[in-house]
């Protein structure tokens, strides 16, 4: 049940049941559960199986407590009634201390007394309420039972058999929430067990959660098994930029290692989950990968003063830049290998090279590609230097695979509260599971609690298909059209030799759902960039024509790069500056604050890259990359190599290596993830805090540090000394940031962040503080975040008030107007092509992936899915290997059919490679300037 925890706002102060607790007036909201009341009232009542976000089932019997009724008083789980009126309900008699003695007496007659071994010794809530509940010792005297342990459940999951007490929080998290039953109780009586079905393994995306929330030590992670005790760790309150969603996680360390992330329950955001991807990719900030080999004979891996363990060498030079385990030195290229400089000597050399293509060929020459993964800070120092001081606009945050910044940033935002209480919510996206995997958790749940309707628009089945009211595959180049027909125009339907991709009924059943939503009030869409192989106009216009038929429709952009929404808010896109205005609204302003800024429009990456290959007049001719890998990144792998290996200057900041380092002049390190302070912006435009956990190793430096040193170098001062200063310059002159008081985020009621641009609904939601929903939080010290535990307090409310946008100040540009629809022109598919379609997968061949050691082992090889009817027309059966070819290259995968893909269709997921190879398999087939890429099968 999501709705356990919701805010005491949400219900109007006199809708209440008044009872007796304790001896003493207590009130809770109509149909809450005793447990919950009890517990807002300052009773805490004992439990095992009941989570405040999952439906109650009363199994484990510790919450019982006596309830009057017309019998007398009589024991009854806490978890599993909702308060009564006039009722009185005893916490602490005997009758209910002898009733929570005995449970916990029966639960350790086969428990091992293994604590001081068991990771879960010291934030155990068997071990804190035996202490607190249970029995002084034991009556019984048999032999306990044994398993062999541990069980691998899956290559994250391990199973201590003989530890668990049944709760079945683990089988009801993977049926309720994930909707994944892949582990179910197993046998009977003393031997029941948790187990996975022998033809279905856990693979799931969140089996992580169920570690989290497990009360005892059952289920524990491979990666953090026998690492660590919680006396040994502290943590920071911070939020994970593995995607866009925001997660809110507590990030624990030893030894200024990473240990682990575990989700905080943020009630507008992920209400404690976290993926497998965000929880465990915290190993490649240590770094433990070993280099592909040394550059000399003598040379080895070092371990530097900090502890953690670096893939770097010893000697004065690496044989490429991409083969050391985090890039930890600056580099200069030295022949067709990187020397190791110190940091003068690297910004002195950035510096000039940048100054003299600037004085050569003018400031549009130059071009800063990537940005997703820097901080809010972060990106406006980087804007403000290429801007402010360098003078281009050539800037795009979206690396070629997000969607126009003058749409995301126009149209009117929904928030994800909204998005999963929407009368509709139309989907023009590919797989939300794959991409943002906690949104697919809340809509999921919010659909099977009919609180929304899902209108699905996508290039093949998804997660989320079984739960569409209507679901529409939607060949690519096909959906502006499919959208006007669903929002009442009488356009034609696209043809096809394969004939139309989706029923007539269906979309019979889409306009019925369009017709009764009039002019879009309470609808929200929620949009992205369904496929790599097609342009980002086409999604735009579908996204345009849906906004121009529903006026009163607000829109969720699920753009999926760290934060990236954050850059774009930042101004990291051509055409876009700070605060979500335009470069012709907000030249006057930024003029007067910066000194200068663009006269023209600049690139995006798709241009930039072919203008390095171009070699016009005014072609670019250096390129920065922040944070970035255009090889593997981009989706046309071949113009990015071609315009890399062109380009004149390649400057690469990087915290990890990758292929694009290899052609870099110069290597800039540059701390990533939980190694640096400040905020990050999530897609409904949250702002949330980022701690820092960790000293960034060797030498590299915080994002905005190394911005505000090269300007330096330039002879330009940024005047940004700190990420607070920093945070202060963007309220001052960002519009869409305007009133935004960056220590609004150190008060308690901030650790959910805020949304702006600031509005009237942004009050504080109230967390749960169950301390049993997320154990392993609550027991670890903290460092530098205030304390969360508790309802929010009187002098945040206050803080809260006075956070509003100054209206009227004199010269603040407005923001982007919205969008309107633009026309695009799809060519007409033939007999013998297939069209790409390519998608991403949650687990690909990124850095994150591929520098952590428990999750690259999942990373598979990229197949080739077709329609089966397809597969059959061309003679192809299933696994068999094919060759398929594009005017861009050629790839060799193995062909399986798969009927929730058009025909007509091929799909092969972005970043993964094939069988044998080490290449991005999709970007080796796409030519980014095109509007579809077409493709041809053949049998080897």
């Amino acid at each position: 049940m999501t709705d356990r925890a919701v805010s005491q706002h949400d219900a109007p102060a006199e809708e209440t049941v008044e009872f007796t607790l304790d001896g003493r007036p207590a009130s809770a909201r109509p149909g809450e559960l005793l447990i919950a009341a009890a517990e807002r009232a300052g009773v805490y009542i004992p439990r095992f199986c009941y989570h405040p976000r999952m439906e109650p089932v009363g199994m484990c019997r510790m919450c019982l407590v006596e309830v009057s009724g017309p019998r007398g008083a009589t024991l009854q789980p806490a978890c599993f009634i909702p308060v009564e009126a006039g009722s009185e309900v005893v916490t602490n008699s005997d009758k209910v201390k002898k009733a929570q003695d005995g449970v916990l007496e029966f639960l350790l007659v086969n428990h091992p007394l293994d604590c001081p071994v068991c990771d879960k010794g010291g934030e155990c809530p068997l071990q804190d309420q035996t202490l607190a509940y249970g029995p002084g010792e034991s009556r019984f005297v048999e032999e306990k039972r044994h398993f062999e342990k541990p069980i691998a459940l899956s290559d994250l999951v391990l199973l201590d058999r003989e530890r668990c007490i049944q709760c079945a929080r683990c089988t009801r998290f993977q049926d309720e929430i994930a909707g994944e039953a892949q582990i179910d109780f197993a046998s009977r009586g003393e031997r029941v067990e948790v187990a996975s079905f022998p033809t279905q393994p856990f693979s799931s995306y969140f089996s992580g959660n169920t570690v989290q929330i497990c009360p005892v030590g059952a289920l524990t992670a491979t990666p953090y098994r026998f690492t660590a005790r919680p006396w040994d760790l502290d943590q920071v309150e911070s939020t994970c930029t593995t995607c866009a969603f925001g997660c809110r996680a507590a990030v624990q360390s030893s030894a200024n290692r990473l240990t682990r992330l575990l989700g905080i329950d943020s009630e507008p955001v992920n209400h404690g989950w976290l993926c497998d991807k965000g929880r465990y990719a915290f190993e490649a900030v240590n770094g433990d990968e070993v280099a592909a080999g040394p550059a000399e004979d003598d040379a080895q891996p070092v371990t530097l003063g900090s502890g953690r363990r670096r893939g770097q060498f010893a000697g004065e030079v690496a044989e490429t830049a991409s083969q050391v385990g985090r890039v930890t030195d600056p580099m200069l290229r030295d022949g067709d290998r990187h020397r190791r400089v110190g940091w003068t000597e690297a910004l002195s050399e950035a510096a000039a090279r940048l100054a003299a293509v600037r004085e050569a060929h003018g400031p549009e020459a130059i071009a800063f590609i990537g940005g997703g993964r820097l901080t809010n800070e972060g990106a406006y120092a980087w804007t403000k230097l290429a801007k402010g001081v360098l003078g281009t606009d050539s800037v795009d945050a979206q690396i070629g695979d997000g969607l126009p910044a003058e749409l995301v940033l126009s149209l009117p935002r929904a928030t994800i509260d909204e998005a999963c209480s929407a009368r509709l919510v139309v989907l023009l996206s590919a797989d939300v599971r794959e991409e943002l995997p906690v949104l697919f958790l809340r809509l999921r749940r919010s659909i099977l609690d009919k609180r929304t309707t899902l209108l699905e628009l996508t290039p093949r089945s998804t997660s989320l298909t079984p739960y569409a009211k209507v679901s529409l595959t939607v060949r690519p180049g096909d959906a502006p059209l499919v959208a006007r027909a669903i929002a009442g125009e009488h356009a034609a339907l696209p043809a096809h030799p394969m004939g139309p991709s989706f029923a007539p009924e269906r979309l019979e059943g889409a306009r019925n759902l369009a017709a009764d939503v009039g002019d879009g009030a309470g609808v929200v869409v929620l949009y992205s960039r369904p496929s790599m192989a097609e342009h980002a106009s086409v999604p735009a216009a579908a996204v345009a024509a849906l906004g121009a038929a529903w006026p009163e429709a607000r829109f969720l952009p699920l753009v999926r790069r760290g934060n990236v929404h954050g850059a774009l808010d930042m101004g990291m896109a051509p055409g876009i500056l700070p605060g979500r205005t335009s470069l012709e609204q907000g030249q006057r302003w930024f003029t007067e604050h910066w000194g200068s800024v663009p006269s023209r429009r600049g690139r995006d990456a798709t241009e930039v890259f072919r203008s390095l290959t171009e070699r016009e007049d005014d072609a670019t001719r250096a390129v920065v990359l922040l944070g970035c890998d255009p090889l593997e990144d981009f989706p046309d792998r071949t113009l990015a190599k071609r315009a890399l290996e062109a380009a004149e200057v390649v400057i690469s900041v990087a915290g990890h290596p990758g292929p694009s380092l290899d052609l870099a002049d110069v290597v800039l390190p540059v701390a990533v993830a939980h190694e640096r302070p400040g905020t990050t912006t999530n897609i409904e435009g949250r702002v949330t805090r980022l701690g820092q956990k960790l000293a960034p190793p060797g030498l590299a430096w915080p994002d905005w540090s190394i911005a505000s040193a090269l300007s330096d170098e330039l002879g330009y001062d940024l005047a940004l000394g700190t990420p607070s200063e920093i945070a202060e310059e963007i309220e001052r002159v960002a519009p869409a940031y305007r009133g935004f008081a960056p220590g609004f985020l150190d008060q308690v009621s901030g650790h959910d962040g805020i949304v702006v641009p600031l509005g009237a609904a942004h009050a504080p939601a109230v967390r749960p503080i169950d301390p049993m929903a997320t154990p392993g939080v609550e027991s670890v010290e903290r460092q530098g975040a205030p304390p969360r535990v508790g309802l929010t307090d009187a002098v945040s409310r206050e803080l809260l008030a006075t956070l509003h946008p100054e209206e009227g100040v004199e010269g603040t540009p407005a923001r982007l107007r919205r969008v309107g629809p633009s026309p695009v022109s799809t060519p007409q598919p033939d007999h013998y092509s297939l069209r790409l379609v390519a998608t991403r997968r949650l687990y690909d061949r990124g850095a994150s992936m591929e520098a952590s050691p428990s999750l690259a082992r999942l990373v598979g090889p990229a197949v080739a899915l077709a329609n089966p009817s397809d597969l059959a027309r061309l003679g192809i059966g299933p696994g068999e290997p094919v060759r398929i070819s594009s005017p861009r290259g050629q790839v060799t995968l193995a062909a399986e059919g798969d009927p929730g893909v058009p025909k007509g269709v091929l799909v092969i997921d972005f970043n993964l490679s094939e069988p044998d190879g080490a290449t991005n398999a999709a970007a080796m087939l796409i030519d980014a300037s095109a509007v579809v890429n077409d493709v041809r099968l053949e049998t080897l």
